[in-house]
């Protein structure tokens, strides 16, 4: 019986092997994140520690903790995000990036993990109310390049020109230098920057009523399934034991 007990615990150890090689072990345990240097307070770099911070570092963190596997943020240019997806370069984006059905066609948007609009921001010596986009008809306005805004600008067609700026200082600067009448980024990041000092010279217009409102997702590779599943299930499970609730806090996003 003895020799016939160590082939049935042979037998034993390489079915458990088996099993252990067709299941948790095929799952990833670590993926590279494309994250912006220039999108205070969502990503951003921090010239303290040389290292990229903010609210949508701080989630894909979270949601790497909480399905298991690490994550490895590379700082891309807003404009290469998607690129680099699709180039395999990154395997997810955790960025200011709205969802639109123009950038769903080329890759996938996980459960939105916040939600809001864009800011318009002016010379801090002008006064006046601009509530809506047809407030500055006739205007040279400027937009974020590879943004939403600047799609939707050019197609509303009242603009005497929309100008692209590779970051949101850019388009502050000239703003305050009276070069363009007005700016449009993404408003959490507008009014974070201005309330740090970023720009004395140009002020965010608080009356002013976003129409572009979108979903900030984590987005993935088009038909990346198994990745999107241990995404959206992460973002479920932080949002209810408030995980979620409280990153947007510490980052003044609510």
């Amino acid at each position: 019986m003895k020799p016939f007990n160590r082939l049935l615990k042979h037998l034993l150890g390489v079915v458990a092997l088996s099993v252990a090689a067709t299941g948790p072990a095929l799952a990833q345990t670590s993926y590279t994140v494309g994250a912006t240097s220039t999108g205070v307070p969502f990503t951003f770099l921090d010239i303290k520690t040389n290292k990229l911070q903010g609210m949508m570092i701080d989630t894909i963190a979270a949601v790497g903790s909480k399905a298991g596997f690490s994550v490895n943020v590379q700082q891309t240019p807003f404009s290469a995000l998607i690129p680099s997806l699709t180039g395999s370069k990154i395997d997810i984006i955790a960025a200011a990036m709205l969802k639109t059905e123009a950038r769903a066609q080329i890759v996938d948007f996980s459960n939105p993990v916040y939600s809001y609009g864009e800011g318009l921001f002016v010379n801090a010596q002008d006064q006046k109310s601009y509530k809506t986009l047809d407030d500055l008809k006739g205007e040279i306005i400027g937009a974020q390049v590879g943004t939403v805004f600047v799609d939707a600008f050019n197609k509303k067609g009242i603009f005497k020109e929309v100008r692209t700026y590779d970051s949101v200082s850019d388009m502050m600067r000239d703003v305050g230098l009276g070069r363009i009448k007005a700016g449009f980024g993404d408003r959490p990041i507008v009014a974070y920057q201005l309330a740090q000092g970023a720009n004395p010279q140009v002020r965010l217009v608080k009356e002013y009523q976003s129409t572009l409102m979108g979903d900030v997702c984590l987005v993935v590779r088009k038909g990346d399934a198994k990745l999107m599943e241990r995404l959206n299930k992460a973002i479920a499970e932080l949002k209810a034991d408030g995980t979620l609730t409280r990153v947007v806090e510490q980052w003044k996003l609510n």
